[in-house]
């Protein structure tokens, strides 16, 4: 077994900092902002050859309500299943009230625990951690985080602190299986869905727009299939972000969508659907990866406001008849457990091998229907055969000549046959054309002698006419 590693403290004491550089990544956000991190993210560190999983928590003083106190809850559950608390205090506040309670809690639990005294630099250091002492705790390991200071004395006071692991050959990283992403605005019941569909609250679930910050995976396993949902931070109309976090939250939130294979694009249904919504699609779609429409909080509409959202969401969503559409209530699991047929449909469609021999007798079959306009040329532009180019989203690259005259409607309508005729469902196609290139375009024709007499004679005949 891997051993867990929990990252605990008050807010602000550096603990996502400490996580990226034990991970050598910048998957945690980090601002000079307290109450930053509210879920639990993991990540695996390799300390000194020794794999790890590192937990990043929120901070933990025991004051704190609404919001916070939920993050709280998520940073108690990573202290159980941890097999040694990294308890991390900041040197520059010193000993705090908050600090001695969360010790004391450590020690009522009975875990194993590294008392880690974090921004040691620019202090003595045999002044401020003398007063650390009195906790109880051992030793305290200073450290500077933010500069990579005393991380290699901490890594050894961890590792002397972990059980011996037996030696085990080294295997392929478990396959992470269909990423979804949760996508929508703030406080449309992202978490929410995601607790529903994990069935645990894994998430802080909080009736608070903005409540999540950071994009949060979590792989799961159903029905002998794996998933990594991927919960992302709602993201607003640009005129309304003045955060520099949420800043940061609405760019792990795009990453998001570019590392997915299929996205959930939640819609309040008692908002309708709104321009936001459908920038959110079209960023979804520019990006070409799977779409599943959810419309949740359909529960206690009347069915008055069913018909007339309904009605909406057709004018609306005429352009992606593709994607499927479903109506869930996230809180009480309504149509929840209906969504995997969608998203195993969408994520088969994204990711189909297309045969090229399959393709150019549909693309054939498209040009006798409906063939090419003329171009400017006065020429009609002929195709002449078709093959896959890429999947996730499927690309079909067609081969011909004149192709540069194609318009975007025959673009368009190239892609819905290959839709109708391929049963791609739930996932943007791409047509790309490509031309042959003429050989003797760069090439002077040379005439010989003889066709030079023969153009001299021509010309002299035209002149005595």
């Amino acid at each position: 077994m891997i051993p867990v590693i929990a990252l605990v403290g008050r807010p602000n004491v550096g603990k996502s900092t400490l996580f990226n550089r034990l991970t050598h990544s910048r998957d945690a956000l980090v601002a000079n902002l307290p109450g930053l991190t509210r879920d639990r993210r993991y990540g695996e560190a390799l300390l000194q050859g020794q794999r790890t999983i590192l937990i990043d928590t929120g901070g933990i003083d025991g004051e704190r309500s609404g919001v916070d106190a939920a993050a709280e809850a998520q940073s108690r559950q990573a202290i159980k299943e941890a097999d040694l608390v990294l308890f991390l205090v900041d040197c520059h506040a010193g000993l705090t009230a908050a600090d001695e309670a969360v010790g004391a809690e450590l020690r009522r639990l009975g875990k194993k625990t590294l008392l880690v005294a974090n921004k040691i630099d620019g202090a003595n250091p045999d002044l401020i951690l003398s007063e650390f002492h009195a906790m109880g705790l051992g030793d305290p390991q200073p450290i500077a985080a933010a500069h990579g200071r005393g991380l290699q004395s901490l890594i050894e006071a961890v590792l002397e602190r972990l059980p011996p692991q037996p030696e085990e050959p080294e295997t392929p990283p478990a396959e992470t299986g269909v990423k979804i992403a949760v996508l929508g605005r703030p406080n449309v019941g992202k978490s929410t869905l995601v607790n529903r569909m994990l069935g645990e609250e894994r998430v802080v679930v909080f009736d608070q727009p903005g409540t999540t910050r950071d994009s949060i995976y979590i792989p799961y396993e159903r029905h002998g299939r794996r998933y990594t949902l991927i919960d992302t931070a709602g993201i607003r109309r640009r005129k309304n972000i003045d955060e520099a976090v949420e800043k940061f939250s609405i760019v792990k939130a795009l990453q998001a969508i570019e590392d997915a294979h299929v996205v959930l694009l939640l819609v309040d249904a008692r908002e309708n659907l709104v321009d936001q919504d459908l920038h959110l699609l079209g960023t979804a779609l520019e990006a070409g990866r799977a779409v599943v429409i959810v419309v949740n909080k359909w529960d206690g509409l009347d069915p008055e406001q069913r018909a007339r959202i309904r009605s909406e969401l057709e004018r609306r969503l005429a352009f992606i008849d593709f994607a499927r559409i479903h109506f869930i209530s996230a809180l009480h699991g309504t149509g929840v457990g209906e969504l995997y047929k969608s998203i195993d449909e969408a994520y088969r469609a994204a990711t189909r091998k297309l045969q090229t021999h399959k393709l150019t007798l549909l693309l054939q079959a498209a040009v006798v229907q409906h063939p090419p306009p003329v171009g400017g040329s006065g020429r009609r532009p002929k195709l002449r055969y078709a093959h896959a180019g890429g999947q996730n989203p499927p690309l079909i690259v067609i081969h011909g000549n004149q192709v540069d005259s194609i318009p975007e409607s025959y673009r368009r309508y190239l892609e819905r046959f290959f839709r109708a005729r391929l049963h791609l469902s739930g996932t943007p196609i791409k047509v790309e054309f490509r031309g042959g290139e003429n050989p003797y375009a760069e090439r002077k024709n040379t005439l010989t002698e003889r066709q030079l007499r023969k153009r001299r004679r021509l010309l002299e005949h035209v002149k005595k006419r």
